[in-house]
């Protein structure tokens, strides 16, 4: 896994990030900001004219409820999740059948069924006491030695670990499985040990695209466990002997819906004795828009944590998103906002192999999470213009010619694409090289670590300029961009503090605002967690200052004058705050309580970020 430095075209900046590309990226942002004002101002009713709700109907559905009880639903067909008091059976699906609805797969992980169903048929969902919830079936999209260098993973392959053994899931649109670089060291047999497809459509087409047609899972594959076969090792991965259970959930234009990855991360908990799956790798997300503990889609991440699988996500590309001036803060996306996983940020190199040369990239989202205010990302890693396998005859590869790299066979072998994808398989494989060292650790030990262990970069902010936007874009360098800092293998190796192995000892802290004195807090613990059984703060080994450096003081987080949002005398303060400020139920403007679809490509080929 290398980031790129040469074979740019002239003219090119020397870096690229993952806003969507310079062809799309200004035309998306227009369309998410609309998106997000829309959302402040159209609000769902709650009034006796939308009809009565209770607490089933996600609140995303509420004009929708509100027809189905005035009988104005018309055909409308709307694709929902429903969860039920309990697993659903034959009684359940036959009742949908009876109210027009069609079964598209069985969720138990979380107790539920994904369907098609008339907007009429919500009234009957509602009034339902063996229902629990009905959501949308939200649409997802899929979001070196430098690297390797920069984050350590060199001394991890000195001390002998490669991942042998370990089995990651890769949650994407598919893996070529024929690159040689994805096979054994004997080049005998290949290292994707497990293919499935969740999304119903073709896996192979006419240009020779096979399992990957979108090229963007193949990618990520190579950035785990890729062994630098066709490049004299050049383009290795950071795992380059892990093993890979290919469950793809996104089609070949990466896209899919929470059904997809939910049924994808049934089927990984379902296959972890088989192929020892120890990590999943999920390089996708969308918008939020119900509390974590309410989203189906952060249920199922959470069941594979419990399950005793590392899940790894990315934070999100919507860094450059500044609703009122809100410099993209509040856009980490979901899953990444469940306080149990890894969600992973985006740094680019800058040309170096020194961590202290690693600089945030404008795109990668920062915290704090919409609704439940969850401190976001946890870490960050490389993601910048990294060059990893390309997939012959798949989408990206045929919409960026340019972004192919030569092989030593004299094919077009590699790759480079840019995203908080690319920095998430790097943890995912940082992840299996300590569960190799040490296979006992839990998911909350292995996150403890590489959060105590990451590298505190020194930096205030800095300045990004992308031509394309003709716009420079300033990161500050705070726990909500930057989270604890930059992973580091060579101290995460040759530590030896241990956390405890409960699930949620590692628990992401939220944040709350005290309007009296302007004073934000973490604050430790959920519903289901205990303040005293998260490990943050708990004694001097894990202090929060040892986890996030000078951002935080104590309990109190340490803003200075860098925060655009630090006061609510400023627009962008709701953005972030919300309008209920300091509780844990307010929503977010960036996201908006009317919008059903805020797709997140976590990837990029066509970007010019300086």
């Amino acid at each position: 896994m290398h980031t790129r430095k040469a074979q740019k075209p002239a003219g090119r900046g020397e870096r690229r990030s993952a806003a969507w590309g310079k062809r799309l990226g200004v035309l998306v942002l227009a369309l998410v900001t609309e998106m997000a004002f829309a959302g402040a101002t159209g609000g769902s009713s709650n009034s006796a004219a939308s009809g009565s709700f209770s607490s089933r109907v996600a609140p995303e559905l509420h004009q929708l409820l509100a027809k189905a009880q005035q009988g104005k639903a018309g055909n409308q067909m709307i694709r929902v999740i429903v969860q039920y008091q309990q697993a659903p059976g034959a009684a359940h699906f036959a009742k949908m059948h009876s109210l027009g609805g069609h079964l598209h797969a069985k969720l138990q992980v979380i107790k539920g069924a994904a369907f098609t169903i008339p907007v009429s048929a919500l009234a009957a969902l509602e009034a339902d006491p063996d229902v629990v919830s009905v959501s949308i079936d939200h649409p997802m999209k899929g979001l070196d030695d430098t690297t390797d260098i920069a984050t350590g993973i060199t001394a991890a392959w000195n001390a002998g670990y490669d991942g042998t053994g370990i089995g990651v899931a890769v949650i994407d649109s598919g893996i070529n499985d024929s690159h040689p670089d994805l096979w054994d060291s004997t080049e005998t047999h290949s290292r994707v040990v497990y293919h499935q497809d969740f999304t119903g459509t073709a896996t192979s087409n006419s240009n020779g695209a096979q399992y990957d047609l979108y090229g963007h899972g193949t990618h990520v594959a190579g950035i785990i466990g890729g062994n630098g076969y066709l490049s004299g090792g050049n383009y290795s991965g950071v795992a380059p002997n892990v093993n890979i259970v290919d469950l793809r959930a996104l089609d070949l234009n990466g896209a899919g819906n929470d059904s997809t990855v939910i049924a994808a991360i049934q089927q990984a908990i379902a296959l972890q004795s088989t192929y020892n799956i120890r990590v999943i790798n999920l390089s996708l997300g969308r918008g939020i828009f119900v509390p974590y503990a309410q989203d189906p889609l952060c249920q199922a991440v959470e069941s594979a944590w419990q399950a005793g699988i590392v899940v790894v996500v990315a934070a999100g590309n919507y860094g450059r998103l500044s609703v009122n001036g809100s410099n993209g803060y509040g856009t980490i996306t979901a899953p990444g906002n469940d306080p149990l996983v890894i969600t992973v940020g985006a740094m680019k190199s800058n040309g170096s192999t020194t961590p202290a040369a690693e600089t945030l990239a404008s795109y990668s989202s920062k915290g704090p999470t919409t609704y439940d205010h969850v401190v976001k990302p946890d870490l960050v890693a490389p993601g910048n213009d990294i060059v990893s396998l390309s997939a012959p005859g798949a989408t990206l590869e045929a919409s960026y010619p340019a972004e192919l790299i030569t092989g030593t066979d004299g094919n077009n072998d590699y790759f480079t694409l840019s995203g908080t994808s690319m920095a998430t398989p790097a943890v995912a494989g940082a992840v299996a090289l300590l569960l190799q060292q040490n296979s006992a650790l839990t998911p909350d030990q292995v996150k403890a670590r590489l959060m105590k262990t990451a590298y505190k970069p020194s930096l205030n902010s800095t300045v990004a300029f992308v031509p394309h936007l003709s716009q420079n874009f300033t990161s500050f360098y705070d726990l909500f961009s930057e989270g604890s800092g930059l992973l580091n293998m060579q101290t995460a190796v040759s530590n030896t503090d241990l956390a405890p192995a409960t699930v949620g000892a590692a628990l992401s802290p939220s944040v709350v605002y005290n309007a009296m004195n302007g004073t934000v807090s973490l604050v430790e613990g959920n519903s289901n967690v205990a303040a005293g059984s998260v490990v943050w703060g708990a004694s001097v080994v894990w202090g929060a200052s040892v986890v996030w450096g000078a951002n935080v003081t104590g309990s109190s987080v340490v803003w200075g004058a860098s925060l655009p949002w630090n006061t609510n005398t400023l627009s962008a303060f709701s953005v972030v705050w919300g309008a209920s400020t300091g509780t844990s139920s307010a929503t977010s403007v960036v996201w908006g309580a009317t919008a059903s679809n805020a797709d997140a490509a976590f990837t990029d080929a066509g970007d010019d970020e300086q």
